[in-house]
C-alpha cells in the first residue's frame, strides 16, 4: 500500500506538469492550421521525439518487452524490421514530406495526396479521410482502454473509472491546444521513454548479479535464455512450426511428408512476419508522417533525422533487454502476463519512488499515442470532410473553435464506444490499422515521392484495394498463415504498379 501511495504521488506531479506544459504550448495556436499542424514551424528535436514517443507508444514499453521475454531472441526479427523502417523513414522520407507539405500548404496527410494528386483529389481526400478516421477513432478507444488497465493494474481502481481518468488527463490540453500541444508535451514523455529503457537494463543487470544464488532463475541474459531452452536461446529456434495449425496444414498440403521442407518453410514465414513491421513505417503511419510533415525546414529536419535514429536504436535494444531481464528474474513461465514484465522488473529493481518514475514512462507512451490518434482524426475529418463542404471559408477564429468542437466530439465518442463495444473488438479493428492503413499508405507515399507516372486513380485504387483486401484477409483467417502486414503490402504495390500502366496519366488530362 505504501509503495503504490508513492508512485502515485509520482504520477499526480507528472500529470499535473505535463497537462500544465500542455496548456501552456495551447496559448500559441491561433489558427486551424495551427491546430492542425503547429503552422508547419516545428524544431526538428520536438519533430523528433514526437514521432518517436507517438510511434512506440505502449508498444516499447509493454509490447515489444512482452514478446522478447515470451520468445526470447526470436523477437529481435521484429525489432530488426521496426528500426529498419524508422531509420528509413527519417532517413528518405522525413525531409521530402517536409518539402512537400510546405510547397503544397498542407495541413493534413491526406490532404497532401489529395494536392499531389489534384485530378481526383476530391476522392482521395474523402476515401482517405473517412477511413483513417473510422480505424484510429477505434484506436483511440483502445488507448482509452490501455490507460483504463494499466491504472487498474498499478492501484487497483476500477477499469471503467480509470478510463474517465485517462481521459481527464488527455483531453483538455488536446483540444485546447490540437497538434502543438501534443507534440510539446510528447517531447516530454519520450524523455522519460528513453530514461526509463536506458536506466531499467543497466540498474536491472547490475540488480542480477548482486543477487544470492538461487534466489532468481539465472545471474546474467546470457544464462537465462541458455536454461530456457533452444527455443529462447536462438534467433530461429522459437520459431520452430508446430503441427496442427494453419500455416503447418498449407505448407504440408504443398510439401507433403517433406519434413526439413515444412520447418525451413515454416521458420521463414514466422520471422518474416515479425519483421513485416518494417513496411508499415515506409511513410503509411499518418500520425508519424504528420511530425515529418511539420517540421519547419530542411536544416531542422537532418537534425530531427539524427535525433530519430538515436532514439530508436537505444529505446529497441533497451526494450529487448527488458524482457530478456525478465527471464533472468522470474523465468519464462514465471508471469501471467508477458506484458506486465518491464512494471514488474522495474518494481523489483528499484525503490518505489524510482520505480514510480518509470512506470510514468508506460503511461506517458498510452498518452502521447493517443493525443496524436486523436488529433489526427480530428484534423482529418475538420480540415478534408466538413470544412470543404461548408459553402463559406471559416475565420481563423472560427475554423479554430471548429476543430476544438470536433475532437471534443470524437474523443467522448471513442470513451463510450471504448464502454459500450467489446474490448476483443475495439483490438481486433486496431490490428487492421498496421496493414490497413500502413502498408496500403506507405505503397501510396512511396510511389508519390518517387514515381512520376503514378497519378490520382491508381492512388485511389490503391487506398481502396489495400484496405478491402486487409480486411478479407483478417477475417478469413489467412492472416495465422501469413501476416496481412507483409501481404497488403505486396498487393498494394501490384495494384498500384498496373493501375499505373493501365490508366496512363496523359489520358486523364486529356
Amino acid at each position: 500500500m505504501e509503495n503504490q501511495i508513492q508512485i502515485l504521488v509520482v504520477m499526480t506531479i507528472y500529470m499535473v506538469l505535463l497537462i500544465s506544459w500542455g496548456f501552456y504550448q495551447g496559448r500559441k495556436v491561433k489558427s486551424g492550421s495551427d491546430f492542425a499542424i503547429a503552422g508547419r514551424k516545428l524544431p526538428g528535436w520536438v519533430a523528433a521525439l514526437s514521432e518517436r514517443a507517438t510511434g512506440e507508444s505502449s508498444w516499447a514499453l509493454l509490447g515489444l518487452p512482452g514478446a522478447a521475454y515470451a520468445t526470447g531472441l526470436l523477437e529481435i526479427w521484429t525489432a530488426i524490421g521496426c528500426v529498419m523502417g524508422i531509420v528509413l523513414a527519417w532517413a528518405i522520407l522525413a525531409w521530402r514530406l517536409r518539402n512537400e507539405a510546405d510547397k503544397y500548404k498542407t495541413d493534413t496527410f491526406t490532404d497532401y495526396i489529395a494536392k499531389k494528386h489534384g485530378e481526383i483529389g476530391k476522392w482521395i481526400r474523402i476515401a482517405g479521410s473517412f477511413t483513417i478516421v473510422f480505424f484510429f477513432f477505434f484506436y483511440v478507444g483502445a488507448q482509452f482502454l490501455g490507460g483504463g488497465k494499466t491504472l487498474e493494474s498499478l492501484f487497483g481502481i476500477n477499469q471503467s473509472y480509470a478510463m474517465l481518468i485517462v481521459v481527464a488527463l488527455v483531453i483538455p490540453y488536446t483540444i485546447y491546444g490540437g497538434f502543438r500541444s501534443v507534440t510539446y508535451t510528447d517531447v516530454i514523455q519520450a524523455i522519460i521513454m528513453i530514461i526509463t529503457l536506458i536506466v531499467a537494463p543497466i540498474a536491472g543487470l547490475i540488480y542480477l548479479k548482486g543477487l544470492p544464488e538461487g534466489q532468481a532463475f539465472a545471474s546474467s541474459i546470457s544464462e537465462a535464455l541458455h536454461k530456457a531452452g533452444e527455443s529462447y536461446s536462438t534467433m530461429t529456434g522459437g520459431a520452430v512450426l508446430q503441427t496442427n495449425t494453419p500455416l503447418y496444414d498449407a505448407i504440408n498440403s504443398i510439401f507433403p511428408n517433406g519434413g526439413n521442407i515444412v520447418k525451413g518453410l515454416g521458420t521463414g514465414v514466422i520471422i518474416a512476419g515479425a519483421f513485416s513491421w518494417f513496411f508499415g513505417y515506409l511513410g503509411g503511419q499518418p500520425q508519424l508522417s504528420m511530425r515529418f510533415m511539420a517540421i519547419s525546414d530542411e536544416k531542422q529536419a537532418k537534425k530531427a533525422r539524427n535525433i530519430g535514429i538515436a532514439w530508436t536504436i537505444i529505446a529497441y535494444i533497451g526494450a529487448l533487454m527488458i524482457g530478456w531481464i525478465g527471464i533472468a528474474l522470474f523465468g519464462p513461465k514465471g508471469l501471467e502476463d508477458q506484458e506486465t514484465v518491464m512494471p514488474k522488473v522495474l518494481t523489483t529493481v528499484f525503490h518505489p519512488i524510482i520505480a514510480g518514475i518509470l512506470i510514468t514512462g508506460v503511461l506517458a507512451a498510452i498518452i502521447s499515442t493517443a493525443n496524436s490518434i486523436l488529433i489526427l482524426s480530428a484534423t482529418e475529418l475538420s480540415e478534408n470532410i466538413i470544412k470543404p463542404a461548408q459553402k463559406t471559408t471559416l475565420s481563423d477564429k472560427k475554423s479554430l473553435f471548429q476543430s476544438r468542437l470536433i475532437t471534443g466530439v470524437l474523443s467522448i465518442i471513442a470513451l463510450i464506444f471504448a464502454y459500450i463495444l467489446p474490448s476483443n473488438l475495439i483490438y481486433t479493428i486496431v490490428g487492421y490499422v498496421w496493414a490497413g492503413i500502413g502498408s496500403t499508405f506507405s505503397v501510396v507515399i512511396l510511389f508519390t515521392l518517387f514515381w512520376k507516372k503514378f497519378h490520382g486513380i491508381p492512388a485511389l485504387l490503391t487506398i481502396l484495394t489495400g484496405l478491402a483486401f486487409t480486411i478479407i484477409w483478417i477475417s478469413t483467417g489467412m492472416e495465422k498463415i501469413i501476416t496481412a502486414k507483409l501481404m497488403t503490402f505486396i498487393v498494394a504495390i501490384l495494384v498500384a504498379v498496373i493501375s499505373t500502366y493501365v490508366i496512363p496519366k496523359k489520358k486523364l488530362v486529356e
